[in-house]
Parts: structure tokens; sequence; C-alpha cells
């Protein structure tokens, strides 16, 4: 495959850069910063700096590329997570501008196959969520119709995964819970009703890849692990994972004052299951629980 990657040199963009490159196929990585670009070429990829924002010139790397699969990775989000509204403008505007133009740019280079990463938490979020929650769920609501809606009119094959909670040793957030566990700063919460589905970054690029290759057009796959958690959940696993002591426990209300976007976001049920990927992808969690996964993490900390 002659691999296009917008996004290439973000959390998950990386690992697919490696994983691609590895599989011996041709990797295009697109990214903002010409700064970045030596590092992608380092990891085995062509780099194309551009601004998605900007039509024409998304339009004529893509087509100078000549790739026959796009990978659709594009987010604004700091590395340690957003926590409020303003931090999510960025992105929302990708996923709904930025996606018109990666996909009036595909269509353009004859690609024969578009998947896009999309999020599991805000894509399978209910109406009536808070605000900053609704905002972030239309922006990706619309991202995924663009792909669905160029799919059905067949201007190349297109797949949605939603991915659960990103983690993993070079992931910020998880260095910093691990960071945070070791020093007893990462508590659990009181009355904590939360399920959130995580998914290991290397498990998140093995699936984008089957995606790539055993993907059904027009289908949308949750990409996540075998065992949806809380974030206490998560907070006692990573503390037994690290050796550290029990965490201590905080009221409700604490996350909403210090993170409001994450606290809406941790705060939702969402027991989705991987099976549809397992059975149409043949893909397989190589880390299908946390405590597998940062038992990892942690050997690379």
């Amino acid at each position: 495959m002659n691999v296009f990657i917008a996004g290439g040199s973000g959390a998950i963009g990386l690992p697919l850069v490696r994983t691609l490159v590895a599989a011996g196929h041709q990797v295009t990585a697109l990214t903002r910063s010409a700064s970045k670009a030596e590092m992608l070429r380092a990891h085995g990829a062509t780099p194309a700096v551009a601004d998605a924002l900007d039509a024409a010139a998304l339009r004529r790397v893509v087509v100078a590329a000549h790739p026959t699969h796009v990978i659709h990775q594009l987010t604004a989000l700091p590395q340690a997570g957003p926590k409020s509204a303003k931090e999510l403008a960025p992105t929302n505007r990708l996923r709904i501008e930025g996606t018109r133009n990666l996909i009036q740019s595909a269509a353009a280079a004859g690609v024969k196959r578009f998947v896009v990463g999309s999020f599991a938490p805000l894509a399978a979020a209910t109406p009536g969520s808070p605000s900053q929650v609704d905002e972030a769920t239309e922006a990706i609501r619309s991202m995924e119709s663009q792909v669905l809606d160029a799919n059905a009119r067949h201007l190349f094959e297109g797949i949605i995964l939603r991915y659960g909670l990103f983690y993993g040793a070079e992931n910020a957030m998880t260095k910093q819970l691990i960071a945070l566990a070791r020093r007893r700063m990462l508590p659990t919460v009181r009355g904590d009703q939360g399920l959130l589905p995580p998914i290991h970054l290397e498990d998140a690029a093995s699936a984008t890849v089957a995606a790539l290759e055993h993907g059904t057009p027009g289908s949308i796959y949750d990409i996540v692990d075998d065992h949806p958690v809380s974030m206490s959940e998560m907070a006692r696993t990573i503390a037994e994972t690290v050796g550290a002591k029990k965490p201590f426990a905080i009221p409700s209300w604490l996350p909403k004052l210090f993170a409001p976007y994450m606290a809406q976001v941790l705060s939702l049920r969402l027991p989705l299951s991987n099976a549809r990927a397992r059975a149409e992808l043949g893909w397989r969690p190589m880390y299908p629980t946390i405590r597998e996964g940062y038992s990892e993490a942690l050997q690379h900390a």
C-alpha cells in the first residue's frame, strides 16, 4: 500500500508510521510543522508539510504522494489532554473543515480507501450532554457523516474507527498519570459511575492497519480493549502497577472544578465492545486490559 497519514506526527500518527513502514508499506506523513519533517523521515516516512485547513495546499501534497489509502488522524489537542472548551476548538474545526478538505484531496488523488480515526466516548455520547461535550460531539458527527457520505457516493471506500481513550508508553497523559500515582497524587472519585473504553496506542495502530486491509466499506468499528473501566479503577490499577500506596478518594465536584471537560468525558458510561472489529478485521488487542497495558508502559516509562 501507499498510505498517506494526515496527522502523521500525532499521538497515534507515529505508531502508525512505524507499524506501516515495518510491514513494508510506503508512507507519506502530513504535518503542519516543518520542524517535524526530519523526525518523520527518521521513522521511515516521507514528510509532507501543509495545513489541513488550507484546501489548495493539502490537495497539492496529497495528489503529489499518489496514495492508494488515506488515514485521517487530524487533531490539535494538548498533549496532556484538553481541560476546557477553548482547547477543543481547533480540533473541532479540523474535524469539520479539515475532513472536508481531506476528502476532496483524497478523491482528487483517486485513493481506494479512506480510514478516519474518531473518538468513541464522544461519538457514542447521547444528546443533552453538557455543552462542551455537545460541541465536540457535533464536530465528530460531522466528520463521520462526511466520510460515510463520500463512501455512499463511491468517492472511495470509507471506514470509521472509534478509538477508546489512548494510553501507552509514549503517551503524555500516561506518563503524567504514572508520575502522579508514584507520588500518591492520582486519586479515585467517590461514587465514580463512569465506564470508559481504553485502548493502548499500539493496539489502536494495529487495528487501523487491519481496517486498511480488511475493513468493510461504510462500516463503523469500536476500537477498544476487552474491559471498560472507570477513572477510579484506572487510578487503582496504575497505583498497584507502580507499587504505590492506595489512592486517596476525593469528592466528585473537585474534578469538575479543575478539569471540567475531562470530568464530563470521564463520567460517561460507555460499555463498548470490540467484537465486530475482532470478527471482521481479524484483530486482537495485544493488551486486552489496562493491567497488561500499564505494565508495558511502566517498563518503558
